[in-house]
């Protein structure tokens, strides 16, 4: 698992894996960042799209509220 997992609104956006900022790559991610690299979180991992321009408050915002209905929804613990 990764070092740090990122929520948005209650719902995995990604995380920061060995000081690397991915995201998952759902469709209006790729749409949004057609240029990024995707790289595995860790082994055994499904490959993210990896997020170059970390300080870019306004791009990540949107990009966050972009993904959002295409996240999947939180799952219940037992």
């Amino acid at each position: 698992m990764g070092e740090y997992i990122i929520y948005y609104r209650g719902k995995i956006v990604g995380g920061i894996y060995d000081d690397r900022f991915l995201i998952k790559p759902v469709k209006t991610a790729v749409e949004m960042m057609p240029d990024a690299d995707m790289e595995l979180p860790y082994e055994g991992a499904k490959e993210m799209l990896l997020v170059e321009d970390v300080e870019n408050r306004e791009f990540l915002k949107e990009l966050f509220e972009a993904m959002y209905d295409e996240l999947p929804a939180r799952k219940k613990r037992k």
